[in-house]
């Protein structure tokens, strides 16, 4: 349990908040995101994006690192999932069949706005994929 409470008291250095930033922004920009969709997957002001795409520093709440945590790992789930990179990059776009998303794209499940959504996603793919590693 230290171990766990030791990783979130690091969450808030300005290295884990470049990191958590730079690969936010890296992956959505593979995904072709506009800054809007961005914005609405970060939960945060417009103010506040601007200043974290230009500059990768500021204050970074949990649920914003809680929301990085997740696209970090459903990029990487479509990653295993679809070794084909272009194929991976534009699957949260594509409209989905599975009752989920109901001819849905993911992406629009995860632009709700919820932290839920970005969850749900998570875990689909994760099962997708034989489970949670």
């Amino acid at each position: 349990m230290r171990n766990k409470t030791k990783t979130f008291q690091n969450l808030d250095s300005p290295e884990s908040t470049r990191i958590a930033l730079k690969a936010f922004f890296k992956i959505t920009n593979l995904w072709r995101l506009s800054n809007d969709q961005k914005m609405k997957l970060l939960g945060v002001p417009r103010s506040t994006f601007f200043k974290w795409q230009k500059h990768l520093e500021g204050s970074v709440s949990q649920d914003t690192f809680e929301r990085i945590s997740y696209i970090l790992g459903i990029y990487k789930a479509l990653q295993i999932l679809l070794p084909d990179s272009s194929a991976a990059d534009e699957w949260v776009k594509k409209p989905n069949n599975a009752p989920l998303f109901g001819g849905h794209s993911a992406l629009e499940r995860m632009l709700s706005g919820h932290v839920a959504d970005l969850y749900i996603v998570r875990q689909y793919l994760d099962s997708e994929r034989g489970g949670w590693s």
